[in-house]
């Protein structure tokens, strides 16, 4: 009873404090549904772009990956780090100056409508066909496996599966269709604390366990059991290769963090460009604490069952079982809801505003009005809700090591569509069919490769050489066949873009926290490294103290 109040009260609390916050916002016009009025302030920013990103594939996925890996896979989240910052620097200024809603609308800017609709279409498929169902089955099989629903309410595992896909899709349809981004940052900011905390919680809880109440003694007997799980260098059979950090993880994480529409939504609603980097480099800082959350539990987890656990992907939601407290379950419980509803509510988000600006907008009625852009948007999206609802229970026989897969099937549309952002941006008179071919060559050049030919190569490798390939190709079109007329960024004046003075230098701070990390965790450094490292670190820190005592200077002044 204690647990379900808990759950209760925390659910509520959060679609109370949402309601609140958006009480007297006006989503009768598409800026004020699809981007919060251009009025989301640094927390709300970080909190969503933190929790659409954060899951359950990631609290049971990337256990489960940590549970047989070690700490090789916190690749994804500290080389995040690196380009969130990057987005901050260079692609969030670009986008608030075009004043753009969507990726395709830029590409419309530079390229043309075709190009607008195919890059559309493609996130789109993304979103509606994988991401939508497979985010609420994942999720009722992470409560199914944490919290043991089906024996709550005394029904099979199969029901039980269709109440929680049904139970969140209807609840994360309602924040995403009918309370607009700004309902859906609110719910996600709060969620995100309480993920945070709860997270944190179960690591503490699970090293408390193994040191007999001291979590130092727990994490140092852990360290000692299994120095393997403690290395962040792996060799070319692990599942992140070493050397995949330095071609397609980077492209990978530059798609999903400085194009994706789901992630980078938020920020294209900031009020001013200052309160995006703020809110963007402050995300950048929690994905650092990722490791904690989900890779840490996973090897507590390995320690504790000894490696003896059938399925990986238990291993988070066994720990969970094992160390919370009772009367924390329930708020624990909310907090998975909340990670589940974050990724649902916003993928349905950024899909009904890809149809309706990018499709409805462009190709059925162009004299559409701003009502009825929103009113399209709302049907579209419980349409789409319902449709991934009914879907989802469907998707049966998940293999081990999800998050993987999810990676693995990301690269169908990443790097084509990181390279004709990148080119878009980088060039004048590259034309339009390249930006076409780039699209979709990169794309069937990736399903053959990966899926009927196979080819013997980590796809991250792959996604690196169809990146190189597809700018070079674009690159030569545009040298054969220019555009007559250069492009030319108008700047829109929508919001305030001067940038936050300390933006370049806490994104040197992140930079080199994430290189401490691998380097601290590496068995072996060489000499230079570390000589490298220690430069690296001093060259941060000066610069840091320059930008600051500059700033105060002028304040003064």
């Amino acid at each position: 009873m204690l647990a379900f109040i808990s759950f209760v009260g925390f659910t509520a609390l959060v679609a109370i404090l949402a309601w609140w916050y958006t009480r007297r916002d006006d989503l009768t016009n598409s800026e004020g549904y699809y981007l919060a009025g251009r009025s989301l302030t640094a927390v709300f920013i970080a909190g969503s772009m933190m929790l659409t990103n954060l899951s359950t594939e990631h609290l049971v996925g990337l256990n489960g990956l940590a549970y047989r890996q070690g700490f090789i896979v916190m690749a994804w989240e500290v080389i995040a780090a690196i380009t969130i910052a990057v987005f901050a620097l260079y692609f969030l200024p670009k986008y608030l100056k075009l004043g753009i809603a969507t990726i395709p609308e830029f590409l419309e800017k530079r390229f043309d409508k075709g190009t607008l609709l195919i890059t559309s279409l493609l996130f789109l498929g993304c979103y509606v066909i994988s991401l939508l169902p497979i985010v609420l089955y994942t999720g009722a099989l992470a409560l199914e496996s944490l919290f043991q629903v089906s024996h709550v309410f005394g029904v099979d595992k199969t029901t039980a599966l269709w109440i929680m896909v049904w139970g969140v899709g209807i609840l994360g349809s309602i924040y995403a269709i009918f309370g607009g981004l700004k309902a859906v940052a609110v719910s996600d900011t709060i969620n995100g604390v309480g993920l945070l905390i709860g997270g944190i919680l179960v690591t503490v809880l699970g090293l408390a366990y193994v040191g007999d109440g001291n979590a130092w003694v727990g994490l140092t007997e852990i360290y000692h059991a299994n120095p393997d799980h403690f290395n962040s260098i792996g060799d070319e059979n692990s599942v992140v290769p070493f050397s995949t950090l330095f071609t397609g993880m980077i492209i990978s994480n530059l798609f999903f963090w400085c194009t994706n529409q789901s992630i980078i939504q938020r920020a294209l609603g900031a009020k001013n460009l200052k309160e995006g980097q703020k809110g963007v480099l402050l995300c950048a800082f929690l994905k650092l604490l990722g490791p904690l959350l989900i890779i840490l539990p996973g090897i507590i987890a390995f320690h504790i069952f000894q490696g003896k656990l059938d399925i990986p992907d238990q291993a988070y939601p066994d720990l969970v079982h094992l160390v919370l407290p009772d009367a924390l379950v329930g708020f624990f419980a909310a907090v998975v809801v909340g990670a589940v509803l974050s990724t649902f509510n916003s993928a349905l988000n950024s899909s009904v505003t890809l149809f309706s600006r990018n499709v409805y907008k462009t190709q059925i009625n162009p004299n559409a009005s701003d009502i009825r852009l929103v009113n399209v948007g709302k049907v579209v999206g419980i349409i789409l809700a319902v449709v991934s609802m009914i879907v989802a229970p469907l998707v049966a026989n998940a293999p081990d090591g999800l998050y993987f897969l999810i990676q693995e099937l990301q690269g169908i549309f990443n790097a084509p569509i990181l390279s004709v952002v990148v080119v878009g941006l980088l060039t004048k008179r590259v034309p339009p069919i390249a930006a076409k071919f780039g699209l979709i060559f990169g794309m069937l050049a990736y399903i053959v490769c990966s899926f009927i030919i196979k080819v013997d190569i980590h796809f991250f490798h792959l996604i690196a050489i169809l990146f190189v390939i597809n700018v070079v190709v674009m690159l030569i079109i545009g040298r054969i066949k220019p555009m007559e007329t250069a492009y030319r960024e108008e700047y829109t004046k929508q919001v305030d873009i001067h940038p936050w003075a300390y933006a370049k230098a806490v994104s040197l701070v992140v930079t080199f926290l994430s290189v401490s990390m691998y380097i601290f965790m590496a068995h072996y450094v060489p000499s230079v490294v570390w000589i490298g490292y220690y430069c690296f670190g001093a060259a941060t820190l000066l610069y840091f103290l320059y930008v600051f005592i500059r700033q105060r200077t002028q304040q003064i002044q």
